[in-house]
């Protein structure tokens, strides 16, 4: 397994150690859980946003040609 080093702000560290207190697990475990989420979730905002580009692009293509 690797490991990772990141910089944050006291506050965002504050902050994470709530979370992880109120769900009652580390805050390793609480980011790893995040993490895990994150990698998993269908990434369909930047799907429809590629989408748009190449639909805007095709049809300025077309325009110019």
């Amino acid at each position: 397994m690797a490991s990772i080093t990141i910089n944050i702000s006291d506050e965002q560290l504050q902050k994470l150690q709530a979370l992880a207190r109120e769900s009652d697990i580390s805050l390793e475990d609480l980011l790893r859980a995040r993490i895990e989420d994150w990698l998993s979730q269908p990434t369909s905002e930047f799907t429809e946003a590629a989408n748009y580009v190449l639909k805007k692009n095709a049809e300025l293509y077309r325009r110019l040609a």
